[in-house]
């Protein structure tokens, strides 16, 4: 199966679609053209359409709505979390500070 994002003006993922490999039998993202003038001439949808990959083979991870796609990285990425603290270029992650961990206290409780 082919798996296709809609993405908007600003780049953000609107919808993911599945095509059958019937309509596209290339390998990925070789069938992305393939793909691109189904959605479009077949299926009636307009819009900008990228390929993506559920396994995240290529364009870095699999788009989920509300991803945003790179164009220099030509990857998709999850939306930047509130408490990131960098990214990854080698994974294309967010960086987040570890949770942190209860620490045992010295005082024996009391019954």
């Amino acid at each position: 199966m082919a798996h296709f994002a809609n993405i908007n003006d600003d780049n953000i993922v609107r919808r993911v679609i599945v095509i059958s490999d019937d309509v596209a039998p290339d390998p990925a993202p070789a069938n992305e053209s393939t793909g691109q003038a189904f959605i479009s001439d077949v299926l009636g949808l307009s819009g900008t359409w990228k390929q993506t990959s559920y396994n995240g083979n290529f364009r870095g991870h699999y788009a989920g709505v509300g991803y945003i796609y790179d164009a220099d990285r030509d990857a998709f990425i999850s939306p930047e979390p509130p408490d990131a603290i960098g990214f990854d270029e080698d994974t294309l992650t967010w960086i987040v500070p570890e949770p942190e961990q209860p620490t045992e206290s010295s005082d024996p409780e009391v019954s």
